[in-house]
């Protein structure tokens, strides 16, 4: 009898009662969200696509210097920002509009 009235005591403690949950969901949880990170990368279907496999499907690449910031530059340079016409694409609730 003498120990359950212990036991008792010491369950009625705040630091059990509200601390020790506490900290095991903080411990528990940063365990947890490890598994669960760590099940979401290695169960992850990102995959790098080989040059070789675009080509049977008919994709040509371009190679990796092909493409640099400066062609590219002489591309836009040439084109004319000052005319230009805003057009409204449609709402995916509207037909198409067809001028």
């Amino acid at each position: 009898m003498a120990q359950v009235s212990k036991i008792s005591r010491l369950l009625n403690k705040r630091i059990v009662k509200f601390g020790l949950p506490f900290f095991v969901l903080m411990i528990g949880g940063s365990f947890g969200l490890r598994e669960f990170t760590n099940l979401r990368y290695q169960f992850s279907r990102v995959s790098l696509v080989k040059r070789e496999e675009l080509e049977k499907l008919g994709i040509e690449m371009k190679k990796p210097g092909e493409v640099t910031l400066e062609s590219e530059y002489e591309k836009i340079k040439n084109l004319d920002i000052d005319n230009w016409e805003q057009v409204r694409g449609p709402r995916p609730w509207e037909e198409p509009i067809v001028k």
